[in-house]
């Protein structure tokens, strides 16, 4: 497991904290958003997490909250001081879309990420040209931009080697999202070869759900269960054209772990994955 919390988790410890403390005061989001004459939706954001907050604006808040320690004082301003850092993303942060950084952040600073892919091979699995032919298929005529979010890409996946504890990954792909023949035969034959060896890593379980296997729990689109262990809680990613959606809330992330749960209990064996996937690449080269 990752050592330290990186700025994303931290800022939401602070969020909850902050949550937590104005809650014991008998304070609603609308007084605090008087308090510091801001709005609602900014406080709302604070406290999950989304939305910086001033050192001054926390001392003022612990403060009229009635913490009076200087323990808990310090204890919540050190916090404050560990969300401000940079995550190695921020260079990106003017190309990516919106969300991304953030999701950029939990995804460093998760020890265990479970996925359900319909469309496309995971980010964390792509090869640098299968993730070329997709982002310039979403952002056609910006080649620099593209580039750039390819290098993104490409330096996310340092996770799966990450030493000592290298992010442990559970995918679940469609058959029909490794049929799509994205930037060519030979694109698709070298990302398939590439799922290949990145199944045998320890740390990574690839499953291939057959199109066959008809109806499953997962039906309603791409999401990613977000593990942090002791440090913070789950968080389920929401992926949609619409927007990016996380979800917190105990009742939503117990949904969609049981809905994970059941859908890699109806795709086969993750031992039968390299046998499956070469079984594809064969069938691909005939058409």
């Amino acid at each position: 497991m990752a050592t330290a919390s990186g700025p994303t988790v931290r800022k939401r410890q602070l969020g909850a904290e902050l949550r937590r403390l104005r809650e014991s005061a008998g304070k609603r989001i609308e007084d605090v958003a008087e308090h510091l004459e801001c709005s609602m939706s900014k406080i709302s954001r604070v406290e999950t997490g989304q939305a910086p907050i001033k050192a001054r604006d926390v001392r003022d808040l612990l403060a009229w909250f009635g913490v009076e320690d200087p323990a808990q004082v310090e204890a919540v301003m050190q916090i404050h001081k560990d969300a401000q850092q940079q995550g190695w993303w921020a260079h990106y942060e003017e190309v990516l879309p919106s969300g991304m950084a953030t999701y950029a952040g939990l995804e460093s600073d998760a020890v265990a990420l479970r996925a359900y892919e319909p469309i496309f091979v995971h980010g964390l699995l792509q090869t640098e040209d299968y993730a070329r032919a997709v982002i310039a298929a979403v952002r056609p005529g910006e080649p620099e931009e593209v580039e750039r979010l390819v290098r993104f890409r490409m330096q996310r996946q340092d996770l799966l080697t990450r030493k000592p504890d290298p992010l442990e990954l559970w995918v679940v792909v469609e058959e029909a999202a490794l049929r799509r023949p994205v930037g060519g035969k030979e694109v698709m034959a070298a990302q398939i070869k590439h799922l290949i060896h990145a199944a045998a890593l320890p740390n990574v379980t690839i499953q291939v759900m057959p199109t066959a296997k008809g109806a499953h729990a997962a039906m309603a689109g791409t999401f990613a269960l977000l593990e942090f262990g002791a440090k913070a809680p789950t968080v389920v990613y929401v992926d949609s054209i619409a927007g990016n959606v996380y979800l917190e809330k105990e009742r939503d992330v117990r949904k969609f772990i049981q809905t994970f749960d059941l859908v890699r209990a109806a795709g086969p064996d993750p031992q039968e994955t390299p046998a499956v996937l070469e079984n594809i690449a064969r069938e691909m080269e005939k058409t």
